[in-house]
């Protein structure tokens, strides 16, 4: 969530910010420094009332001692208890409205992101030349059908629309992608994380993809107590609870993790012609990668997850541009985010394989994630950043389109080749 003392100082800066995220949140500001005042003043309230409960209760005894009557100093007494009561009472009431407008509050973007939503994105970088082709190539489906590395009928009919079963080759090919991934990350020095796939509310909550956008996840109904679990839409609603509600040294950061999960996702897009296929899905693997630091180095971190990113695709060979992302095209929890785009030659334009993004505090005020810094001895909220290293998705029908050739064959990429045996070639057996 954003900072109290952020709002406090420029509520109209915060409103200005939100509104480049194209959302408009003024009325939900003003009421948040409201609520703040109201707030304070019951604190203020209650304290003064539990001073004068502590320095009333003294007297009794001198009282007593000297003969005097109680009953007025009980009756006092009885009235505060009562006046602290309801006082708790509008604080617990306050406090709620209040934490819920602000886990309401998207990020607020950076200040050197433009305006607006995705009309606005700066492509920064293309690397490669676009691939052309000597014969009229195959769509990806058509391709994956034909050499049998992918059953989209039986996807469909074990889980429904938006679904596909990896066969043969194509589970190889598959699993060939998330070992390059992984082994690269090992040799970056991130360490390797398999977390649970099903996790609690919370979890969203630090995120920041709940309350906002819970239901757009499957949401699991424990059977013997009142608890929801979902399945994890991306391992950074993972990742980023690691060290929820916890303190880490300063000499600890920062933390470099990645994990391997499938991922999880009611809303699979469109249903347009040129996203038939695996584009889109309910169902994907990934790997993330995800770093606490401390705030002085979190740009530089953004830009080592780009440049691993990047660095990943050139490995695959492919044609990939770079682009900042406007304020409004951001995720509602992200201060900044660079996607990493390829051409799927079947597809209009270029599509995002992977996100790189950073939260700045944002994340860690939400699930209370600190460190403490040496030269002060004083707890400071971390910087949480995450990137997609890589999602296989898109990868694979890129893959598949992009190494076509004529007699509908594929070319395995080099740095694959070893995870299945030196094969340089599919073909259709």
């Amino acid at each position: 969530m954003l900072d109290i003392k952020r709002i406090k100082e420029d509520p109209d800066k915060v409103k200005a910010g939100l509104r480049a995220k194209e959302v408009d949140c003024d009325q939900e500001v003003d009421r948040i420094l409201e609520l703040d005042k109201v707030r304070r003043d019951i604190i203020f309230a209650t304290e003064q009332m539990k001073a004068e409960q502590n320095k009333v209760s003294k007297t009794i005894p001198q009282l007593k001692k000297a003969g005097e009557d109680t009953a007025p100093v009980f009756t006092r007494m009885s009235e505060l208890k009562g006046e602290i009561a309801a006082n708790d009472e509008k604080l617990r009431t306050v406090e709620a409205e209040y934490r819920t407008l602000m886990l309401s509050l998207p990020n607020l973007p950076d200040d050197d992101l433009k305006p607006g939503g995705k009309e606005n994105n700066e492509p920064l970088r293309y690397f490669g030349e676009p691939h052309t082709f000597d014969f009229e190539p195959k769509h990806h489906v058509d391709l994956c059908t034909n050499l049998g590395l992918i059953d989209y009928t039986r996807g469909v009919k074990l889980a429904g629309s938006g679904f596909w079963m990896y066969t043969g080759m194509g589970a190889r090919l598959e699993w060939a992608l998330l070992n390059y991934f992984i082994d690269t990350h090992l040799a970056d020095g991130y360490e390797f994380i398999l977390p649970p796939h099903m996790l609690e509310y919370q979890c969203g909550e630090t995120a920041g993809q709940f309350p906002k956008f819970a239901d757009e996840v499957y949401k699991i109904q424990n059977p013997t107590d009142d608890r929801t679990h979902y399945m994890l839409p991306t391992a950074e609603a993972a990742l980023a609870s690691v060290y929820r509600d916890e303190i880490l040294s300063e000499a600890d950061l920062p933390k470099k993790f990645f994990a391997y999960t499938p991922c999880f996702r009611r809303e699979a897009g469109s249903a347009r012609a040129e996203e038939r296929g695996m584009v889109r899905g309910h169902q994907f693997n990934k790997v993330e990668m995800f770093q606490f630091t401390r705030p002085e180095d979190s740009d530089e971190a953004f830009d080592e997850l780009v440049t691993k990113a990047e660095n990943l695709v050139k490995g695959l060979g492919f044609h990939f541009r770079t682009v900042k992302l406007a304020a409004g095209d951001c995720s509602a929890s992200m201060a900044r985010t660079y996607d990493i785009e390829i051409q799927i030659p079947s597809m209009a334009g270029y599509k995002e394989v992977s996100s790189v993004s950073n939260a700045r505090d944002y994340q860690a005020r939400r699930g209370n994630i600190r460190f403490r810094r040496e030269s002060t001895g004083k707890p400071e909220f971390v910087h949480t950043l995450n990137g997609s290293g890589l999602a296989t998705s898109r990868i694979f029908p890129a893959m598949a389109e992009q190494n076509q050739m004529k007699d509908g064959s594929v070319k395995v990429p080099e740095v694959l080749q070893k995870y299945l045996g030196g094969l340089e070639v599919i073909s259709k057996k």
